[in-house]
Parts: structure tokens; sequence; C-alpha cells
């Protein structure tokens, strides 16, 4: 475990857990859900990166580039496949200091994704709050789909109200796969705050996304943005003690969006890179 402080925030971190962060808390309280003592699974988590995509790729299969591929399901998610491969092995540990820590993963080509590629996530802590920069780069041969996002499961108390400006969100099949993109109001609409207590179920993109999300407790807000991130998915289950909101960078399931559709899913030339910045701050 790494720990990490500053002014009024600490938090803990597991690079061998899907390079998570344990928890986060600001003056004592939690600004993250805590993960339990022993947990020995990244959804247990505070939060986890996600790379090289986000969220489901139906059936893990697709075609890019004139080829098809099927990269498998990730288990217990079947058919689909979920969230990448960072959150389902270990990072290394590239440096830490105080308040600041790099990690570091690695995938060669083949298996679960056919491109090499290198991830990385430098997490640190200031009198703001909490900064997390995650890097995509393709260290392939050949271009790659790329897309990154993380995963910060915010801790969620009874009253609690969720406010984020986001127009469309995408109504999804009983698998979770997106069919139909809407206005918000057809699911929740969160633009001008709503109640947690009481909404439906919700696992769902956002499309349109300012980059800025409010969590409001009693007395104090949480804070998480994510500059130039357009989608937000919004994972907010009924009687919960979090909501998840996860800046990503593409639509769950890009990888099979018909042609023309601006799905938000980049194509990574050898030795490029794609990089996604959230902040986490209270008051």
């Amino acid at each position: 475990m790494i720990a990490l402080q500053a002014g009024d925030w600490r938090a803990a971190l597991d690079p061998t857990l899907g390079g998570s962060i344990l928890n986060l808390s600001w003056r004592g309280r939690p600004v993250l859900r805590p993960t339990p003592t022993g947990a020995d699974h990244p959804l247990q988590a505070a939060c986890f990166p996600l790379v090289p995509y986000a969220n489901r790729i139906a059936g893990g299969r697709f075609g890019f580039g004139g080829r098809a591929f099927d990269v498998g399901a990730t288990p217990g998610f079947e058919p689909h496949a979920l969230h990448g491969l960072g959150w389902r092995g270990a990072w290394t540990v590239e440096a830490t200091e105080a308040a600041t820590a790099r990690l570091a993963f690695r995938h060669g080509g083949g298996g679960a994704w056919p491109w090499a590629f290198a991830a990385e996530q430098r997490i640190a802590l200031s009198e703001a709050g909490l900064t997390v920069v995650l890097t995509l780069a393709n260290t392939d041969a050949e271009p790659a789909p790329a897309g990154v996002g993380l995963h910060p499961y915010l801790h969620r108390e009874a009253g609690d109200r969720l406010t984020l400006d986001a127009p469309e969100v995408w109504l999804a099949d009983e698998t979770l796969i997106p069919r139909d993109r809407v206005p918000a109001g057809r699911l929740v609409d969160w633009r001008e705050g709503a109640a947690l207590d009481g909404a439906p179920f919700v696992d769902n993109a956002y499309e349109g996304w300012d980059g800025v999300a409010r969590l409001a407790h009693a007395g104090w807000t949480a804070t998480l943005s994510a500059p130039g991130a357009s989608r937000v998915h919004v994972y907010a289950p009924q009687g919960a003690d979090f909501v998840c909101v996860e800046p990503v960078s593409h639509r769950p399931d890009a990888l099979n969006a018909p042609a023309g559709e601006a799905t938000g899913l980049a194509v990574l030339q050898p030795g490029e890179r794609l990089s996604l910045t959230m902040t986490v701050g209270a008051g």
C-alpha cells in the first residue's frame, strides 16, 4: 500500500489491485468510498483506471481496420468485455513521494487486447485535493483503437444530491449496451441537481457533459472535474453508499457504433498518446 498526504487530504493506493485508489478523505471525511479491509477485487476499491477502453464491448467482438476481433468476455460480466485490461492486473510503482505516485502498466499485445500499449497514472494530492492523470500510449507497430477513463466511487450519504450538466443520455438494453441517445430527462436529468434517494437505477452514459460534477452532502460538497471530457458514465444503484461519476473518453460499445457516429473513441498511431485528467476537491 502507498499512503499519500497533503494538507487536509489523505489517500492510499494499491498498485497490485488494478492500480486502484483505496481511499480518499478530506478533514477526516470520506470523499471516495473507502475500500474494505481484505478487499481482493478492484470493484471494491475507491477508484480504478480504465485502459485501453472504457465500459462494455458487446460480446467482446468488434471490427477494426477491415478485420474482425474477439477479445473474449470479462469474467463475471459475460458475454461482454468490460473496462479494458488495466484494472485486471498489477501496476508497477515508478516513483513515490509524500504526496505523489507514478504507476505504470504495460501490455505486449495479444490475448484480451490485440495491440501493445503502455499506460501511466500520475496521482497527486495537494491542498486543493486529488489529481489523477491517466495516459495511454500505443506501443504497437500498427494503429490501434484507444480509450481511457476513471472509475471513482464517490462516498454517498442519505439526502445527497448530484449535479452535473449533460443534456443527453444513452438508454441501454437489458445487458447495458447503449441503444438510443435521448434527452437526459428520459432517465434522470442531473442538471439542476437531483436527489439520489429514490432515484431510479442508473448505469448509463451521458453526452455533452461540461466536465464538472458536484455531490452535495449535509454541510459540504465534493466536486469532481475532468477538463475536456464531454462524456460521463453514471452508476447509481438504489440504496448504495456510493455513486460513480466516471469521466470517459468515449461511449460504451464505441467499437461497434454505426459508421460515422462521433463516439469519442480515438485511433492512435504508433507512438501516439491519449490522456485524461480528473480532479476531486471538497469544500
